[in-house]
């Protein structure tokens, strides 16, 4: 099967065709260009390097199971100074899939605690299954060592800054406490 033109990193394998039997095993090895069209699929500055390497497995008569291990260098900009900062990356990854999921037909649902849990498609994409692992592993905020936003203040000319300890209702009773607790303190030894 060919990969899909904007998933040039897809590795799809009909259930139809896996053997029912015996684990089916795979590597997924990329080249730059699809390396690159990872990164910018992800929103990243590069994909240094990536490895997802696994098996599927078959569970019972029609389920299967795909266990992974997914180790990726990425280089992400930093949120504070837009500088690259790399991030090295080694996640287990598994997917369940179900030949019978159950039918949810309320308005309201919880979320399962088993996350890894889908319905068996009648293809499994380890390159998709790779590429979504990748995507949950990224670190929300990369900041660069020392990076730091600092204050910002924004007042007035002649007007006088506001500081965020001000703008706790409570900041000041730790002071007011300890002066009074001085106040005590003298009175004792008069």
């Amino acid at each position: 099967m060919t990969p899909p033109v904007n998933m040039p990193w897809s590795q799809a394998f009909r259930v139809a065709e896996l053997a029912s039997r015996k684990p089916t095993r795979f590597t997924l090895a990329l080249d730059e260009a699809a390396l690159a069209a990872l990164a910018a699929d992800l929103g990243l500055l590069e994909v240094r390097k990536l490895t997802f390497k696994g098996e599927l497995v078959p569970k019972g008569r029609h389920d299967w199971e795909l266990t992974a291990r997914l180790g990726a260098s990425v280089v992400q900009a930093c949120i504070v100074t837009l500088a690259p900062v790399q991030t090295r990356i080694d996640e287990d990854v598994k997917r369940r899939y179900l030949a019978e999921m159950p039918q949810i037909e309320a308005d309201e649902v919880e979320m399962p605690e088993d996350d890894t849990v889908e319905a068996l498609p009648q293809v499994i994409d380890a390159g998709a299954v790779m590429a979504e692992a990748l995507a949950l592993a990224l670190p929300l905020y990369p900041r660069a060592p020392g990076a730091d936003l600092g204050a910002v203040q924004g007042t007035p000319p002649g007007a006088e800054p506001i500081v965020e300890e001000k703008l706790r209702p409570f900041a000041g009773l730790a002071d007011l406490l300890k002066q009074r607790e001085g106040e005590a303190e003298k009175k004792k030894d008069e």
